[in-house]
Order: C-alpha cells, then sequence, then structure tokens
C-alpha cells in the first residue's frame, strides 16, 4: 500500500553511508531506526559558528571560525599536561589545547604547514587566544561540513553530534520530493515552504529563529503531523464504524436486578453513560467508547451494567487492568454488584498457577465464567474464551494498542470499552482517541467532598508530620508517597524506605511499607491491612497509583510532587476522597 516514493524513507539507518550497526543501535535510541526518524526528529536547539574573525579580534567567551595556519606541536613533557598546537594568521597566534588526546591522532588532523579551518569556543589567557578541544578541525576543502548555524541533536551513550550530524546529512540525501498535499491557498497565505524544503531547512537553519518553534519551517512540518494523524484517525474511525459487530438487545432483566440490588442511587451521569454503551451494543456496528470520569465517579458500576446487558445474551466480558492488584479489586467489587443477577465473576493473573488455573482456564472455555477480570494474563497464548462479547479496558493508557488488539482477537467480533480517570480535554480527546467515541461522567455520587489539595514546601515537612500525628490520633488513616523505593546516590530525593524508617520511629510499629519489588500476594497482603485498619499510615512509591481501594483513607502526603505528571498526579489524589468525610492531599 505504501507509495514506491517513500520507500528510501522506511529503510533502516544502516543503508545509509557510514552508519554501521554500532552507531544504528545509538541512533535508535535517541532518534529511531528508520530514515524516516531521522529526518522527522528536530534539532533541541543550534550553535551559532556565522562569526568568522581575525585571531586578534577574538572575543574572550564567545564561539568563532577561524582559518589558521598550523605551526608546531607541542607534546605533554609530564603527566596530566595537555597537549598543544600552536596556529596563526596574518593577524596574530592562538594555541589549541588538548587534554587526554593521542598525539598521532591531532598531528594527522593538524598536519604542521598546512591550512586548516577550526571551530570552537575561544578563551583569551594571560591576553593570548586559546581553544581548548576544537568542535571542528577541517581541510578547506571540506569548509561546508561547518555550517554558519549548527543544528544540535539529542543524543544518548555512543552518539557525538558529530555522528549525529553526519547520520542525518546523509539521510537528508534521499529525501523525496513530494506533491503538495496541502490546501494551495493555505500554504501561500501562511508562506510555508514546501514539504522537502522545509525538512531541508530544519535541518540546516539559515538563522537561529529557524530554530525556533514558530518558525515558518516548523509551523509548516507541524501542520503536516497534525493533518497526517487527523487523516489517520478518520481513517481508523470509518473503517471501525463500518466493521460489523453483534447486536446484544436482552430484556434488560440483569441490568435490572443490578440497578435495584445496587447499594447507592446511581447518577444521572452514570445513567445517561449506560445508555450511550447500550445504544452501541444495540446497533449492528461494533462498540467502541471511552468511558472517561473522575477517580470515584462510578465507573466500575457503569461497567457493571454493561456486562450484564451482555451476559443476558449468553456472551462473556473481559475486564482488562494494569496491576494484579486492580484486577483482584474489579473482581471483589463486581462480585457485589453483579451477585443480584447471579453472574460469575472471577479474576486470573499471572500468580495463578497449577490446578487452579486449570480451572479458571475451564471455566473460560466453556462459558462457566461470565465475567473474567484480569492482566497481560488475559491475551496470553492458551487463554480461550466461549464466547467473548464485550472486552473492558480499566485505565486503557496504561496499555499499548497491541495489547488491547490482542484481546479483542480472543473473541468473536466483541465491543469495546475503555475506561480512564485522567482528565481529557476536549481536544486531547479528539486527537488522540478520535477513534472513540466518549462519553463522560462528569457527576460524583452523592456525598462525596471536594478534596482539599496544598502545595507544602519540603521545609515545613516536620510540621506536616506533627499535623499528621494529630490526625492519626483522630482516627484518621494516611498514605505517604515516595518517588523511590530505596535511597539513590544518584539522585537526592526520598526512598519509601527510608520514610518508613524514620515515620515508624515516630508513630511506632503501625506503618505499613508498599513497593512494587514485593511480590503479589506481599502487596495484596498489606493493602488489604490497611483497608481493615491494621495501619495508621502507608508509606508507599506509585504502586498504589491504581488499585489500592481504601475508604476510610482521608490523608495523603505526596513527597517530591514536581517529580510526578499530571494524570499520576490526579491518580494519586483519587486515593482519597473515596466516602463522604473531608479528605486532604498535601504535594510536597
Amino acid at each position: 500500500m505504501r507509495p514506491e516514493i517513500l520507500f528510501p524513507l522506511f529503510a533502516h539507518v544502516t543503508k545509509l553511508h557510514g552508519v554501521g550497526d554500532k552507531i544504528a543501535q545509538a541512533l535508535a535510541r535517541a532518534m529511531g531506526d528508520r530514515v524516516r526518524d531521522l529526518i522527522l526528529t528536530p534539532p533541541a536547539g543550534c550553535i551559532d559558528r556565522s562569526a568568522r574573525p581575525m585571531i586578534s579580534d577574538a572575543v574572550d567567551g564567545q564561539i568563532g571560525t577561524f582559518t589558521v595556519h598550523v605551526n608546531s606541536h607541542h607534546a605533554p613533557t609530564a603527566r596530566g599536561r595537555p597537549y598543544r598546537v600552536k596556529v596563526s594568521d596574518d593577524s596574530g597566534e592562538m594555541e589549541l589545547i588538548f587534554f587526554h588526546s593521542r598525539g598521532q591522532f591531532l598531528r594527522n588532523a593538524l598536519p604542521e604547514e598546512t591550512t586548516r579551518i577550526i571551530s570552537g569556543k575561544v578563551e583569551i589567557y594571560q591576553a593570548r587566544a586559546q581553544m581548548a578541544h576544537p568542535d571542528h578541525m577541517v581541510a578547506p576543502k571540506d569548509a561546508d561540513q561547518i555550517p554558519d548555524i549548527e543544528p544540535l541533536y539529542p543524543l544518548t551513550a555512543g552518539l557525538s553530534q558529530k555522528v549525529a550530524g553526519k547520520a542525518i546529512r546523509e539521510a537528508l540525501k534521499v529525501l523525496p520530493e513530494l506533491d503538495e498535499w496541502i490546501d494551495e491557498a493555505l500554504v501561500a497565505r501562511e508562506q510555508w515552504p514546501r514539504w522537502a524544503e522545509a525538512v531541508q531547512r530544519m535541518h540546516a537553519p539559515d538563522s537561529r529563529l529557524e530554530v525556533k518553534p514558530d518558525s515558518l519551517v516548523r509551523k509548516r512540518l507541524a501542520f503536516d503531523e497534525l493533518l497526517a494523524q487527523q487523516l489517520a484517525i478518520a481513517i481508523v474511525r470509518e473503517q471501525n464504524r463500518a466493521r460489523k459487530g453483534r447486536v446484544f438487545s436482552p430484556q434488560g432483566d440483569y441490568v435490572s436486578e443490578v440497578l435495584s440490588g445496587a447499594p447507592f442511587t446511581p447518577t444521572g451521569a452514570q445513567l445517561r453513560a449506560f445508555e450511550d454503551i447500550k445504544a452501541d451494543m444495540s446497533s449492528p456496528n461494533r462498540m467502541a467508547r471511552l468511558l472517561q470520569g473522575d477517580v470515584g465517579a462510578g465507573k466500575t458500576f457503569v461497567a457493571a451494567l454493561a456486562a450484564a446487558h451482555v451476559a443476558e445474551c449468553g456472551a462473556q466480558v473481559a475486564i482488562m487492568a494494569p496491576t494484579e492488584i486492580l484486577a483482584r479489586q474489579h473482581a471483589e467489587s463486581l462480585k457485589s454488584l453483579l451477585g443480584p443477577a447471579n453472574l460469575t465473576v472471577e479474576a486470573v493473573t499471572g500468580r495463578d498457577k497449577g490446578k487452579p488455573r486449570e480451572a479458571l482456564a475451564t471455566g473460560m472455555r466453556d462459558g462457566y465464567i461470565d465475567v473474567i477480570c484480569g492482566t497481560h494474563a488475559l491475551f496470553q497464548d492458551g487463554v480461550e474464551f466461549a464466547d467473548l462479547g464485550l472486552v473492558i479496558i480499566d485505565e486503557q493508557h496504561r496499555f499499548g494498542v497491541n495489547d488491547r488488539m490482542r484481546l479483542m482477537d480472543k473473541g468473536h467480533k466483541p465491543d469495546i470499552l475503555v475506561m480512564t480517570a485522567t482528565p481529557i480535554p476536549r481536544t486531547l480527546a479528539l486527537t488522540s482517541y478520535g477513534d472513540l467515541d466518549v462519553s463522560k461522567l462528569d457527576e460524583k455520587p452523592a456525598g462525596r467532598r471536594p478534596i482539599d489539595t496544598r502545595i507544602v514546601p519540603m521545609e515545613k515537612l516536620d510540621d506536616l508530620i506533627e499535623g499528621v500525628q494529630r490526625a492519626v490520633k483522630t482516627g484518621a488513616r494516611v498514605y505517604w508517597v515516595c518517588p523511590l523505593v530505596e535511597d539513590s546516590a544518584l539522585i537526592d530525593l526520598s526512598s519509601a524506605e527510608d520514610r518508613h524508617r524514620q515515620l515508624t520511629a515516630i508513630f511506632g510499629g503501625r506503618i505499613g511499607l508498599l513497593h512494587g519489588r514485593m511480590k503479589a500476594q506481599e502487596k495484596s497482603d498489606i493493602a488489604a491491612a490497611f483497608k481493615k485498619g491494621e495501619y495508621d499510615v502507608l508509606v508507599a512509591t506509585t504502586v498504589i497509583e491504581v488499585g489500592v481501594d481504601a475508604p476510610d483513607a482521608t490523608i495523603i502526603v505526596i513527597e517530591h510532587a514536581e517529580r510526578f505528571g499530571l494524570a499520576q498526579l490526579h491518580q494519586l489524589r483519587g486515593r482519597v476522597g473515596r466516602s463522604d468525610k473531608q479528605s486532604s492531599c498535601f504535594l510536597l
């Protein structure tokens, strides 16, 4: 399906002159392993090498490019001393200084009595010009290797700017001239260059202005990228709509039983979201819907209604969660919510082995299990369903598209419902989830109060600990989140193990510790103990981000909150405020 003119762009980087396996591996880590990855990686900045003064006019601390005569080499006379090369032009002399350099390499690069072009930062020391380790040293015939504006690229171990720049220049040699695909009137109005010219100028800018994000070159390429993404999503959406699915139109008895047996009154938003889902599942097309609702807005109950709707038609439901704790928590919640409809709910995770795992596999394969909750274990080879009709994916941003597709392949045209608690603005929903219809839970269950969220400087840590002590004495339960499991010599951040030791010395033995290096069973036991009230404070890493549910917890402290993303902070804060009690979140 790919036009032949694009073939060179999708070639592996080892097809480029001068790129072997070792450099290719470094390029793959920094930019990607295809030619198109190199040409579409914009420079992160630039160095201005346009100043080409005489040596006598060199300015201390500035980068300059000089055409010089190589006079003499002076090898170090003692260990630890630098290698020096004296160069000059008609205005004066300069000394090039090299530490830990091989003499033979320098004699080859800078032969005596020859002319060379050098570029680097000048330093004036005792009224004499010096340049330590020039960035460039080339013969006059290779002057074009030193651009006036040199782009800077993202690097990794084993990749230098020189090597990255050379690879990208080789990639640009196969750049095709494509037909214009943006509306000509828009291109003319915005004064945008053509695509190939824009790519060339991005990597060979004429000035610092062309490296800026708002340059004409960058705007043109950004528009290309956005338009391509929107077209791709539109095509996928059209294909989704055209794909025939299954019609689930039961009497509604199971849903009625779940609604009448619910321990609370559903919100209007929950009922409206379910009506959207029911309309999708009752149509002949496959459902692809995103259910977005804040933490505690009741997504699990909507999922239960959808499961009951499908189960009444004799089909099975698979719910995939990113962690074992969350998968088992979903199973417990759904057992109680779907109990009135007499539906069988089980959990399957990587922890299940031997006969219990065989029993679960048989139940799924023979159709005895109506709803199965699990982690990645659900789409592994050997997992079979009698008739998978609905796939529900919780915290869907934690899974790749391939994960989603592999699970859907387990059934016969199953509908798909993905759920997330991460707030998604309308623009992001269109750009990143454009292949999905969106339902929002914009109401909280009755009695829930807003969470009081405050930023606290680390200097007030002692005051915060005193406040937590007072709260614990009144029966409060507290999460304390740290960015690291254990102390690191590389990063000066709080660790869960160290904070656990400190708080144990203050609070005594009712302090729990939970992190990702623990075994699955140990994590489940500690989370359950905290929920039962056996711990007053649970010190943890972000392993509690999803799935740890203790409704009585009313305080969460997040250390070094600036290290976490907004979606992560939102999830962590959602561990409190799950009851009618006033809750607080402190961002240290």
